[in-house]
């Protein structure tokens, strides 16, 4: 499903190069674009310059109306940054092939007054963003629940291993994943949208890299897994499934790498709709195969290990989609010719990626604890936590996929240049988490008493739970009962849930993953930039209060969740205050010191190859 094509600012990309084609460019003089002489001035003059003369990329002619041979104009910001062809007028196309911009007539006028207006197009452009990044995880999630749910009606044995194997792989190597292709929610949409956007591939190069470092331990672990979980008092037989399940569905496992990588180079470009529209097509392959393999006809059932097999099978397949589209269908705008220098610069992606992880893997293993903790207090609470979790998990993915919207358009803006627009977009997603918490929310409260039937079909009733941790016979009326009086508790937990989700996806565009780690720094980070913690806030607030209140005051599961709301009513106010107090100017100087430092290193690795060409002739 492609989102809906819309005249907004920009930094809307080439998915909506239809209309580009169709508008032409517009005439001279219609957007206020400062151009200076680099003549003119010095290099240290041009290094003190403003922000505010900074030449940005502008609106693109049509295909159609293109040159076949287009000249290059050099930006000033980067007078040493090697371009093809001669220096061109402010008419001629900024990159070749140029991207199709669209344009932007609010951002000519930034201090007339048009904030509201502005504020109204951000929020539609950053809806058209989200949905279809929330597709994307929606549909990606199911490609593992399918898996648990076709393998839990084989019996309880199979189900408490392939629970047992699920979190082993999210807690050692999925959520890790996710952390480390963070730090490219930081560096590729503001390369997209400055003079040279070739980095975007090159960034993509450079995680890939650390991507098949990170793998070496990761399988590791998997194909001795089953020792460790005996190791932790496991049963022996579910302990054998789970090491099983995970030799089967590592054959995947690069590509899941992979698919985390592509789909955020894509995403940068503004190419939100193409990993939704792939996993579109693989899901329902998904479901087909796991039914075939686990269920299906004697000759070719295989039983247990067919679901992490058509698992494995799904990541493959999403990453072979997403390479042919990338080849054939994607302009070769972002992309950078492999070369010697994508083992570079790692070190910059492994300190935000370890940043990542703490923010990402954090917030995972943190509600394994509370579920573990949960399973001390008895079967109903088990299951009672169980519907709480699935529920609250299913609605965080709408704030989430506004997250990544966010970090990507904000990235894209910096990356223009546009402090003032940056900081609008910014406060429009904040404003647009609240009213997604809003309407969860209230969801929550209307239909608290009869929630937990939604896991069952009558009170009584016998099925396996959608969480794949307990069985269907504990949710009964008791259940039932314990749901509806904590609901309450889970709704406000949304409010805040939704709001530092968006706000970490305000500060990893920024590049601040480490300002979501170690709150008891707060009051000392407060005096110096507010940097406050975010995930972190589980182990020093949410849970140590949680078990405190669960376990001392006899508050049980109920003093879990209160724990849970209390950090996030932390994070959520420090995040917050963070984001409002930021310094967009400031932003986008750090995205140009950036991408001056990449130049640099561009000449110096052409400087070498030149002088090893020359070594080889003699």
């Amino acid at each position: 499903m492609s989102s809906a094509h819309y005249q907004g600012p920009a930094s809307l990309p080439s998915d909506y190069a239809l209309l580009s084609r169709i508008a032409g460019h517009y005439p001279d003089g219609e957007e206020q674009v400062r151009i200076e002489s680099e003549e003119e001035e010095s290099e240290e003059e041009e290094e003190n310059r403003p922000i505010s003369t900074i030449v940005r990329r502008r609106s693109m002619p049509a295909p159609s109306d293109r040159p076949s041979h287009p000249t290059v104009c050099r930006p000033l910001t980067y007078p040493n940054f090697p371009m093809p062809g001669p220096i061109a007028s402010e008419n001629t196309p900024l990159l070749n092939p140029p991207v199709p911009r669209i344009e932007e007539p609010l951002e000519q006028t930034p201090d007339s007054g048009k904030t509201l207006l502005i504020f109204w197009e951000e929020l539609r452009i950053l809806t058209r963003y989200a949905l279809p990044v929330f597709g994307t995880h929606i549909l990606e999630f199911s490609l593992i629940m399918t898996s648990v749910i076709s393998i839990g009606h084989l019996s309880t044995t199979a189900l408490a291993a392939i629970s047992l194997g699920s979190m082993t792989a999210n807690v050692t190597a999925f959520s890790v994943i996710q952390g480390f292709t963070s730090a490219l929610d930081t560096m590729l949409p503001s390369a997209w949208t400055s003079s040279q956007p070739q980095l975007v591939g090159l960034w993509t190069q450079r995680m890939v890299v650390v991507m098949a470092f990170l793998l070496v331990p990761m399988y590791f672990i998997w194909f001795n897994a089953e020792g460790i979980l005996l190791s932790l008092k496991q049963d022996p037989e579910v302990a054998r499934l789970a090491a099983l399940y995970l030799r089967w569905v590592s054959i995947g496992l690069p590509a899941y790498a992979f698919n985390c990588v592509s789909r955020r180079y894509f995403q940068s470009q503004g190419l939100f709709a193409v990993p939704t529209q792939i996993i579109f097509i693989v899901a329902p392959l998904n479901v087909i195969l796991n039914y075939v393999l686990v269920w299906g006809p004697q000759q070719i059932r295989l039983g247990f290990i067919g679901a992490p097999i058509a698992t494995a099978f799904s990541f493959n397949l999403v990453s072979l989609m997403s390479i042919i589209y990338g080849v054939i269908y994607v302009p070769r705008t972002a992309w950078y010719p492999l070369s010697r220098r994508m083992f570079t610069s790692l070190g910059v992606l492994v300190q935000l990626g370890l940043a990542g992880v703490g923010q990402t893997a954090s917030e995972w293993w943190a509600w394994e604890l509370v579920a573990l903790a949960a399973s001390l207090l008895g079967p109903v609470a088990l299951a009672t936590q169980s519907v709480l979790l699935v529920s609250a998990s299913t609605t965080f993915q709408a704030p989430f996929a506004l997250s990544v919207a966010t970090s990507v358009r904000i990235g894209n803006l910096l990356g223009e240049g546009k402090a003032q627009r940056a900081g609008i977009a910014s406060n429009t997603s904040i404003i647009m988490a609240l009213a997604l918490s809003a309407a969860s929310s209230t969801m929550f409260l209307v239909f608290r008493n009869s929630w937990a039937y939604l896991f069952n079909n009558d009170p009584g009733g016998y099925r396996h739970n959608l969480s794949a941790r307990v069985t269907a016979e504990f949710l009964n009326t008791e259940v039932v009962t314990l749901v509806a009086s904590i609901i309450p508790l889970v709704a406000l937990f949304q409010v805040f849930d939704g709001n530092a989700a968006v706000t970490a996806g305000i500060l990893r565009a920024r590049g601040k993953q480490a300002s979501l780690l170690f709150p008891l720094y707060a009051v000392h980070l407060l005096m110096r930039d507010l940097l406050c913690a975010i995930n972190s806030s589980y182990y020093i607030i949410g849970i140590p209060f949680g078990m405190w209140l669960t376990f001392s005051r006899d508050m049980k599961l109920h003093g879990l969740w209160i724990g849970l709301t209390v950090s996030l009513v932390y994070c959520s106010f420090f995040g917050t205050l963070l984001c409002l107090r930021t310094d967009w100017n400031r932003e986008v100087w750090k995205v140009m010191q950036r991408l001056k430092e990449q130049d640099k290193a561009h000449h110096h690795h052409i400087e070498v190859d030149e002088e090893s060409g020359i070594t080889q002739q003699a």
